[in-house]
């Protein structure tokens, strides 16, 4: 069979009830009513108004790593990553590896014009960037273990103090300009592995870490990260006795405030192993059930980190990723616990453990990315750029004979434009999940 068939098979088998999940699942989770109610200055009924009413953003999150960010040897590529990035997304993941951000004791690289390091660019670059283009950021990781910085190994109680020093720093420093916070992450790899902080082992390393980010962190929103073959794959997923879900859970009561659970989904398998490997991932019916299982933790849950393989820059290929990132998409915007799905890298050629452009080695292998090595899009970023912008977006054009009217759209911000009496306005409002969406309009 061709790799297309293989790859794909699940998704083909189970297309019936795959669709009507995701069909039944955005319309009932992604979508609310607005209903609007018109009124001149004086209180009086404006009937037999005009409404153009345009999508602006989504409250929806979808995004992807910044780790590239003026990482580039050449201005035009550095401009080409971000207009990419802004175009395609509305959330970032900013690198917040301790051992990056601060190699050397008490010099941390936050500033923008900091020394560089690669694929870490500085905290305030990042912001700067965000802030100017309507981006959401995120940090990912407060306490992630294989990023501990050597000056800060030693016992437990000097990496606990440290720990707490970091913590306290980003906090008086960044709380305010970032509200979703990693704290901890990949913490199924074993004991006692070579290179790792003492505290890692111990027994209170997740608590003590949501506990830490709790004391700090009063206002923003803390996050749980994990490998996604401890929770996808046959071997980890057990339903609620699951390692994942168990630690969770026995983190909640133990006190520990998590308000998100991170899921990773990076599809790092050979190409002669693809359709073998991921079949236990590519499975429509699995990967509701995960969902449905974790989401009776009663928190929401991101896709923190996803990278599906195109191999080689064949148009089949690209057509592929870009399929098999249509129905993930899908399928994970539709279920009522997710709140963002982000990508990991942009551009191919640029991932972690290679050369720039040797597309032979680490995670430039793959091939994962949503650009080609020359900036150019591949079909999976028009994909996800399509989902968001245009099948996921509400525009309508509509006319009242009364002073009211009622529209179901995606939830976020509009744009309205009226007609009435000879004048056009413009006014906005925020279609919320969570608000009732009755708008009185003085026009």
């Amino acid at each position: 069979m061709s790799r297309r068939c293989d790859v794909l098979k699940l998704f083909e088998e189970k297309k019936a009830f795959m669709e009507d999940r995701v069909r039944h699942g955005i319309e009932q989770n992604r979508k609310g009513t607005a209903s609007l109610h018109f009124k001149d200055a004086e209180g009086r009924e404006v009937n037999g108004a005009h409404i153009e009413i345009r999508q602006k953003t989504h409250d929806f999150h979808y995004g992807a790593n910044l780790f590239m960010l003026d990482e580039f040897n050449s201005e035009e590529q550095n401009q080409a990553y971000r207009k990419y990035f802004a175009k395609t997304f509305n959330m970032a993941t900013l690198p917040f590896y301790w051992s990056d951000l601060e190699p050397e004791q008490g010099k941390p690289r936050f500033a923008k014009d900091s020394p560089k390091v690669y694929r870490r660019p500085a905290p305030d670059l990042c912001l700067e960037y965000c802030e100017a283009n309507g981006i959401e950021p995120k940090a990912h990781c407060l306490n992630y273990a294989h990023f501990t910085p050597q000056w800060a190994k030693g016992d437990i109680w000097k990496e606990k103090h440290l720990l707490d020093k970091r913590f306290r720093e980003l906090a008086e420093r960044y709380s305010g300009r970032i509200r979703d916070w990693e704290v901890t992450n990949e913490t199924f790899w074993g004991m006692r592995i070579p290179g790792y902080c003492t505290f890692y082992d111990q027994d209170d390393f997740i608590e003590w870490s949501f506990e830490t980010a709790e004391r700090y962190f009063h206002t923003n929103r803390l996050i749980i990260n994990e490998a996604h073959s401890r929770i996808w794959d046959n071997e980890h997923y057990q339903g609620n006795r699951s390692p994942y879900y168990m630690q969770i859970e026995r983190a909640i009561r133990n006190g520990a405030r998590i308000d998100c659970i991170g899921m990773q989904f990076h599809m790092f398998y050979r190409a002669e192993k693809e359709a073998e490997e991921t079949a236990q991932f590519y499975d429509p019916e699995r990967i509701f059930d995960v969902l449905d299982t974790y989401a009776k933790l009663g928190r929401s849950i991101q896709i923190t980190e996803l990278t599906i393989p195109a191999y080689a820059y064949t148009e089949e290929d690209e057509e592929i990723q870009a399929e098999i990132i249509r129905h993930l998409y899908s399928m994970w915007f539709s279920h009522p616990a997710m709140e963002a799905i982000l990508y990991w890298n942009l551009a191919d050629g640029f991932a972690h453990g290679a050369k720039q452009g040797d597309m032979t080695a680490g995670e430039n292998y793959f091939h994962g990315g949503l650009l080609r090595y020359d900036f150019t899009p591949k079909a999976s970023c028009r994909t996800i750029q399509d989902l968001f912008q245009k099948v996921w977006r509400t525009n309508l054009s509509l006319d009242t004979e009364t002073d009211g009217l009622a529209f179901k759209g995606f939830y976020g911000t509009y744009e309205l434009e009226i007609t009435a009496d000879g004048k056009t306005e413009k006014r906005d409002i925020h279609l919320d999940r969570h608000s009732n969406n009755k708008f009185d309009i003085i026009i």
